[in-house]
Formats: structure tokens, sequence, C-alpha cells
């Protein structure tokens, strides 16, 4: 945990002008077991001090790669430099964005540096478990990944605090031919979540059961079909649904994307969606309960509070920084975030989700007599026009209201604002995701859910 040298700072702000400043640590760990072979023990850290100061509107940026009180005092000295000659040659003065209640964010929850040799152990333990329950597979890995961010945020006009991001998650992939092909298909299970390696895996024991049904739809899937190519109706499962929540709805309106052109500009206030659907930005609670990755306060010194993007159809919000919802007149969230200590606070999604309805997950496999419940994805993209495309790496055909054989790897494409309109079933529960990065410009660890949603989509085939 980073000791606070930044808090005494606050003396050197300069009057009549806004400071931030971020003393910042990332830790990164990976262990990777492939057929029972340790092929990656990696362990990297990073620490530093960043300072933005605005003055007229006008920023100055400088960070350092190190952390005593001399360095912090020169960064805060260099961004004041920096934006007292950037107004200097402006010419003009632009408008700010106005000051944000105060306050202190204690720290949320501790980083624990656990040795790597028990990590290790762990996973060599779970990878014994699949060798010797499942001795038929072609190929199997087990892979550790943990990633923590240390943040002390210090402003002269907002909000400052200790802010903490731990989270660990362990992946577990197996292997078989499929029947019909004869080529290698593969299935994958995230287990794990927010805190340290104890939390999530102290006790192993809930990690084999999870095994098993891994190992159970990699024996459907051995022996799926190819999907059939067209505009299908489909149930996306939650991680589906997730999934597109965060890539082609989530950056289209997030405000510096918005004021580069996104298709959501002209959109708002209008009808982007079926009525059954809203969409939220959750800061660090959801219907009652914590987040997978809840954040208090962001990177400007702003009390993180949840953004309503869309409202039953409606697209009513964008995610916005401080600057930019001053341009908008909106209220800032607390999504501007950034991951090194050498980057910017940039306007990133935190805990993107489709709330749930009011069907059952049976009520709507029965409603539909040809189509295919897509329950998991492996990869997604998507553009500023909401245009999509993500890979399916587990579903099952519907027959006659019923499951019926797995499918095969395949792709399902659309532009999102057109295909949330032809949801007509949400169901009455929401699966979270949050063990991925968004790439957007910077890493940023982000959680993502949905429910399952019936609709149309354009599935591809072989």
């Amino acid at each position: 945990m980073l000791n606070d040298i930044i808090t005494p700072q606050a003396r050197y702000f300069a009057d009549g002008m806004q400071s931030v400043m971020r003393g910042h640590e990332n830790r990164t760990r990976r262990v990777s077991l492939l057929k029972g072979n340790l092929v990656q023990n990696i362990r990297m850290e990073s620490r530093g001090i960043s300072a933005r100061v605005t003055k007229n509107g006008y920023y100055g940026f400088s960070s350092v790669a190190s952390y005593t009180e001399e360095d912090a005092r020169m960064v805060l000295k260099a961004a004041t430099e920096n934006a007292l000659f950037l107004d200097r040659k402006a010419g003009k003065t632009r408008k700010g964005y106005p000051a944000l209640p105060g306050g202190t964010v204690p720290v949320n929850r501790l980083i624990v540096d656990f040795e790597q040799k028990k990590i290790i152990d762990a996973c060599k333990e779970v990878d014994a478990y699949i060798a010797k329950t499942y001795p038929d597979l072609l190929s199997r890995s087990v892979t550790y990944t943990e990633d923590s961010q240390d943040k002390i945020i210090l402003t002269s006009d907002a909000a400052s605090g200790h802010v903490t991001y731990p989270r660990c998650y362990m992946y577990i992939r197996m292997t078989a031919l499929a029947t019909l092909t004869g080529s290698p298909v593969e299935v994958t299970e995230i287990l794990g979540g927010a805190g340290s390696f104890e939390d999530n895996f102290g006790d192993l024991s809930p990690v084999y059961p999870a095994v098993d049904a891994l190992y159970l739809q990699l024996m459907d899937k051995k022996e799926g079909v190819y999907a059939e190519a067209g505009n299908k109706t489909v149930i996306l499962g939650g991680k589906m649904s997730g999934m597109l929540a965060h890539e082609a709805v989530g950056h289209t309106v997030e405000a510096d994307l918005v004021m580069g052109g996104s298709v959501a500009g002209p959109c708002l206030h209008k009808q982007v969606a079926s009525e059954l659907v809203t969409l939220i930005d959750y800061a660090h609670t959801a219907l009652g309960e914590t987040v997978p990755l809840p954040v208090y306060l962001d990177d400007e010194g702003t009390l993180a509070k949840d953004a309503v993007l869309i409202q039953d159809g409606i697209l009513v919000g964008y995610m916005n920084s401080r600057e930019s919802a001053e341009y908008f007149g909106m209220e800032p969230c607390g999504n501007a975030r950034a991951w090194d200590f050498n980057d910017e606070p940039l306007i990133r999604m935190r805990n993107t989700a489709i709330l749930p309805g009011k069907s059952s997950l049976e009520e709507m496999i029965e409603s539909i007599d040809d189509g295919y419940y897509l329950v998991n994805t492996s990869n997604g993209q998507a553009d500023v026009t909401g245009e999509f495309m993500f890979g399916v790496s587990m579903g099952y055909e519907i027959k006659k209201g019923k499951l019926g054989r797995a499918i095969l790897d395949t792709t399902v494409s659309g532009i999102a604002f057109d295909m949330l309109k032809t949801a007509d079933m949400i169901s009455d529960t929401l699966s979270w995701e949050s063990s991925g990065f968004c790439g957007k410009k910077q890493r940023m660890p982000v959680g993502l859910a949905g429910p399952d949603i019936r609709c149309k989509i354009t599935i591809g085939g072989r």
C-alpha cells in the first residue's frame, strides 16, 4: 500500500488554479500452467506521481516514475508552469469547470501481497484435479491473473481520497476434438473477482464444481453443429448482452467519443432501444449489492455515482469527465480514470449493465420455435457507429421451445441501437463479468453485466 506523501502537497497548490495530484502504484501477476507445465510466472510493478493543473480552461500535466516528497513537489511545479505557459500563449480564456463537493474518501480495501509460490501451488492443485478426473482431454490450462491499482488522489476544488482496485481470476480452459470436423474445440471458465488471492481462492472447493460443469459444456460442444447463417431470433445470454452493453453501446455514449462524432450524438432524448431496455453505468452498488469493481472516487476527484444512460429505451445521458460535463450541461458521475501513473484520466466505463426484466429464461426458450441460445462470447469489437461483431464460443439450438444441440464457434453482428429495438423479452436475472480490460487508449479494468435478452440478430454459419 502507498504511503501518503501526496496530501501534504496541498500547501503548494497555486491560488486561482484547479489542481489534481495522484500517487499511483500498479501491480500485475500471471501464473500459467499448460498440461501441468509451468509456462508463465510473471510479476510486474510500476509506481509514480502525476499532477494536472488547470488555468482558465488550459491545463498542464506532468509525471515522474518515482515516489518521494521531492518528486511530488517537482511534478506539481512542472504541471503548474505548463498550465501558466499555455494560458499565456492561448490569447483567450476558455471556460473552466465548476468546483465539486469535497470530502475525503477512505481506503476501501487493502491490497494484500500474497506469496507467489502459494499461487503456483493452487494452480497445480486445480490442474491435477482436471488431469485425474478428465484424462480424455486433448489439452488443458490453468491461468491465474492478478492486477491492482493503488491511488492517492488530492484535489484543490473537489474530493480527495485513497482508493484501491485489487482483483484476481483463475482461467480454466479445456480442449477436445469435435466429432463433426475433427478440429479442436475449446471452452473457458473464469472464476474470481475483486479482492486478493485469499479472498477468492483461499478455499478451492468451489472451483471443482465449476470445472465439472465446464467439462459437460465441452462434451456438448464436441458434438456440436454449425449454426445456420442469417437473421435469427436468439436469446443473448447475460455474458453476451453484457459485452453488447460495453462494446457496442457504452463506448458510443462516452462524452469524448460523442464529441468525436459517435452515433449517440444526435440520439440524445430519442428512442434507441426497446422500452424494455435500461442501461446504467454503476459506480459501486447495483440492485442493493456491491458491484464487481466498485469505484468510489475518480481520478479528477469526482465522487462516484451511477450514470443512467438509457432509460426505458430512451437515451438520456452520457458518461463524462468534469470538462465534458460542463460542455454538455450534465452532471459528472466519476468516469474519469487513468490506468498508470503517467496516464491522464480519460472517460471510462466502470460497471456497465443492462437491467433485468420480468421474464424467466425458461419462458423465453419456450417462446422460440427455431432459434439459438447464445451463452458465451470469446471476443468482441465495435466502433462509434454502434456496429459490432462478437464471437460466440458457446451456444445451443432452440427447436420448438426446447434446447437442442450445441453449436460450434460462430459470430453475431449488427448495429446496436437497431438490434436493441427488437428486444421483446428480458430475463429476471443478471450475469456479471469483471475479468477483462477495456482498451480505449489505455488499459482499464471494467465490469459488465446483462440479463438474457430475446431479440433478432445476424448470426454467422461456417
